[in-house]
């Protein structure tokens, strides 16, 4: 896959702004365990898949290999696109100021879930306490973008049915094929109508219930940007005029 050039970054934004109203976000994040046949030694053995995609389920960045005991937080810090963000080398564009907002520049941003470290670049939902309305409509626009990866996962599965049981081959081959699907699910899905895709199909794992436990506490650059889009997403330029009936209906 080759490395995307800031105007792909702005590209990709331009797609989470229409399709799940979440400006400056450049894919949303997230990891899938394969299933690989076990060693001797083991009840369950998985590689994970960690990717990012953009609004039309396609895969922009993924690593493959880390094993399933590994913390998601510390599977993309040690990838090549988590060390690549932390050196600042993956090109993207410079902070800019949300639609219609007078306030300070936003960063570009990756959506993610609670499994990840809040970053400068890395978004994941508030945790429950102090759980206000300010904070569900964040954890509630957070959860539409974020979902694209989920879905992309779902669709993935679902072509290539390999991943409906587990690989039975070594993990060295497993990556290979894995590797090899990842490639064909980009290249098949330009010539299919992204329309097609029922969101309903492939429901995320925590949505909005928040069920997977933090890892670590939040970097200080990253709480920063988190109340940044919070407050946007609460104030008259960055509001849905559904939002809020629609938080109170899921808590």
């Amino acid at each position: 896959m080759p490395q995307p050039k800031t105007d792909d970054w702005i590209q990709i934004t331009e797609g989470f702004n229409i399709v799940a109203q979440f400006s400056n976000c450049i894919g949303a994040l997230n990891r899938k365990h394969i299933s690989v046949k076990k060693p001797p030694f083991k009840q369950y053995f998985s590689i994970v898949l960690l990717a990012v995609a953009d609004s039309n389920y396609r895969f922009i960045m993924v690593y493959i290999g880390a094993y399933g005991c590994t913390s998601d937080a510390h599977i993309f810090s040690a990838s090549r696109m988590g060390e690549r963000l932390q050196a600042n080398q993956l090109a993207l564009p410079e902070s800019r100021r949300l639609p219609e907002s007078a306030g300070p520049p936003a960063p570009f941003v990756f959506v993610a879930d609670e499994g990840f470290a809040l970053t400068h670049h890395v978004m994941q939902p508030f945790p429950k306490r102090g759980f206000d309305v300010r904070r569900r409509i964040f954890n509630y626009r957070l959860t539409c973008a974020r979902r694209y990866v989920e879905c992309a996962f779902g669709i993935l599965s679902s072509k290539w049915r390999v991943f409906l049981s587990s690989l039975q081959m070594d993990p060295e081959n497993a990556t290979l094929v894995i590797q090899a699907c990842v490639v064909l699910h980009n290249f098949t899905s330009i010539n299919e109508a992204s329309s097609a895709v029922d969101m309903e199909e492939f429901p995320t794992s925590s949505a909005l219930g928040l069920d997977r436990s933090q890892h670590g506490r939040p970097g200080t650059a990253g709480i920063a940007v988190w109340e940044l889009y919070a407050d946007y997403f609460l104030s008259p330029e960055g509001s849905l005029p559904w939002q809020r009936d629609t938080i109170h209906g899921r808590f």
